[in-house]
């Protein structure tokens, strides 16, 4: 895939980065497909923080894919800092040809980069193709994720 651009997105590029988000079985039930002033908040937040990238996929001028990575200081693992992957998203008419596996490589690259100890990533556990994916990257499911919802 070298012809695809793997960049921070930029305020233009979130309309196409909330339709990725609901292009998706999970998130049709809990995305909008239009901007509001929930997501340019949350887009103004990560932009702004140093700490947060939302990376998105470009290929030929289109957005076909996304990812945000948080990297997060801790005192664990004697001091290292981590990367957490979220939102990961591939445009549906583009699944299944290497763009997702691309991505991935090149956000676990700038973790290593970056002097990461881990990367890691929580995924909904109805997504077996998902998990699958995930595994054939090397990630192993070594911990039982729990959330709550407010």
């Amino acid at each position: 895939m070298s012809d695809v651009i793997y960049r921070e997105a930029v305020r233009a590029d979130l309309p196409a980065v909330i339709a990725l988000l609901a292009d998706d079985v999970l998130g049709k039930a809990r995305d909008f497909t239009e901007v509001d002033e929930a997501y340019e908040r949350a887009f103004a937040a990560i932009d702004a923080d140093p700490r947060n990238q939302l990376i998105v996929a470009e290929q030929a001028g289109e957005l076909v894919g996304c990812l945000q990575i948080t990297y997060i200081p801790g005192l664990g693992r004697h001091g290292s800092e981590r990367s957490l992957i979220e939102s990961v998203r591939v445009r549906s008419d583009r699944r299944g040809q290497g763009l997702g596996r691309d991505l991935m490589t090149w956000a676990v690259d700038q973790a290593r980069q970056r002097g990461c100890a881990l990367v890691q990533l929580t995924t909904d556990k109805t997504r077996e193709d998902a998990h699958r994916f995930y595994v054939s990257l090397g990630f192993v499911a070594s911990h039982e994720g729990m959330k709550l919802a407010l």
